[in-house]
């Protein structure tokens, strides 16, 4: 019989495996149990029921489509201030940096309070587009924006470490073998980078998925245009309607966890694909 224990200078692997699963059986599977076992209470019809509802729909569309816009935005942006972080020296880069982790410090209440002031229609900047007839705040275009700014630390710090370990050297190689920047940047950098930022387009999209605090605030929390599927959820359980609530937490789940292990198994594919290439 093959050993399936990989040999370790450290001992204790039986202990530490052993606290493992015992710590995520109570903070993860628990909880994941206890939300199902509750929602299947409901039955089938009803579950169906409350699922195929067009405020439920709406909301989940709301809330998913908005997280993968917000995510999607944050890469194309977090990638280009990962890149000036480590490819430029310049006054207040170091304040820069610090700026970035500021959404994980800040409490997501406070920030959909500065969010709603900034881009209402009498704000800062919110004032800019209203003679454009563009309304920012209180629409869904809000919450992007709000999920834009607590997704993007997600993308940069994931980034930013495999940016740091770069061969300066191959890029100058394919410079003298004559490829064009773009070429470099295609065929050199990107691929190295393409792990890390699923990695970080996975955290963001997640993060986003689940935030209430930052986004109530500016959504306008309208039903059937802006009202997002965690806001459903409080509602249901004022309501005293804890089936219902289960029942729209389930569906976040399940369509969170396809989106996560498809987006998983594309990053299982790009580092198998550049492993091999390389």
């Amino acid at each position: 019989m093959k050993n399936w224990r990989q040999p370790s200078i450290l001992p204790g692997f039986g202990l530490t495996l052993g606290y493992t699963i015992f710590y995520l059986t109570v903070i993860i599977l628990i909880p994941l149990a206890a939300l199902i076992w509750r929602s299947t209470a409901l039955g089938w019809r009803e579950f169906l029921a409350i699922a195929l509802d067009e405020r439920t729909l709406r909301a989940l569309e709301v809330s998913f489509g908005s997280a993968l816009m917000a995510a999607s935005i944050n890469v194309v942006f977090g990638v280009i201030t990962a890149w000036v972080l480590v490819r430029y020296t310049f006054p207040g880069r170091r304040l820069l940096d610090a700026v970035i982790d500021l959404p994980f410090a800040l409490p997501t209440a406070v920030a959909g309070i500065a969010l709603a002031a900034l881009y209402s229609p009498k704000g800062w900047v919110g004032q800019l587009f209203a003679p454009l007839g563009i309304k920012i705040a209180f629409t869904p275009i809000g919450i992007v924006v709000a999920l834009v700014f607590v997704g993007l630390p997600f993308i940069v710090r994931t980034v930013q470490p495999v940016m740091e370990e770069l061969d300066r050297e191959v890029e100058e190689a394919a410079a003298t073998l004559g490829a064009s920047r773009f070429q470099t940047l295609r065929m050199v950098v990107l691929p190295t980078l393409v792990p890390a930022i699923l990695t970080g387009f996975a955290l963001a999209f997640a993060r986003a998925v689940g935030e209430y605090g930052s986004v109530i605030f500016i959504a306008g929390n309208i039903p059937y245009v802006s009202e997002i599927a965690p806001l459903l959820i409080v509602i249901r359980l004022e309501e005293f309607n804890y089936a219902g609530a289960t029942s729209i937490a389930c569906i976040m789940l399940v369509i969170s966890f396809a989106m996560l292990l498809l987006i998983n198994l594309l990053q299982m594919w790009s580092r198998r694909r550049y492993t091999n290439v390389r």
